[in-house]
């Protein structure tokens, strides 16, 4: 196995057994679903803003190992962070996931969320990765309408 996919595993597996920022935020300024259909993940995505700047972001809810731990990684990242930054963050994780498998990682701009490159390996596993930062973005732009993977 590759020094890279076993961080990708180990990473997967510790958001996902103590996932990070987990639980309703209270007090929050936006909040929205997000489902995923064909696995059954559901979760609700809460942001806490200072103006423009993500002050708290958490979310609640259940799914895989793969979804839960991207959900978990993407709220420790996003605080501090613009909404600007949050939503370009987003543009640069969608574009990585959904890339082709051999295609190169720009590793200094996702950081972190690089390990979740391995999931493009598995085509049917994007959605489960992607469903939290979709519903983020919803959630940013201030639409209230649930998301939904389909």
């Amino acid at each position: 196995m590759s020094e890279a996919r076993a961080l990708y595993e180990q990473i997967i597996l510790e958001h996902n057994k103590s996932p990070r920022n987990f639980g309703p935020l209270d007090p929050y300024d936006r909040k929205m679903e997000g489902f995923n259909p064909l696995c059954g993940d559901h979760f609700t995505i809460y942001v806490r803003l200072k103006g423009d700047v993500v002050d708290a972001v958490s979310f609640s809810g259940a799914g895989c190992a793969i979804s839960k731990s991207s959900a978990s990684l993407m709220t420790t990242i996003l605080k501090g962070k613009t909404i600007a930054e949050a939503k370009a963050l987003f543009e640069r994780f969608h574009r990585m996931i959904t890339s082709d498998p051999d295609a190169p990682v720009d590793e200094a701009a996702l950081g972190k969320l690089r390990v979740f490159s391995g999931v493009r390996e598995f085509p049917i596993r994007i959605k489960c990765a992607t469903l939290a930062w979709h519903a983020l973005n919803a959630a940013l732009e201030g639409k209230d309408e649930p998301v939904s993977t389909e």
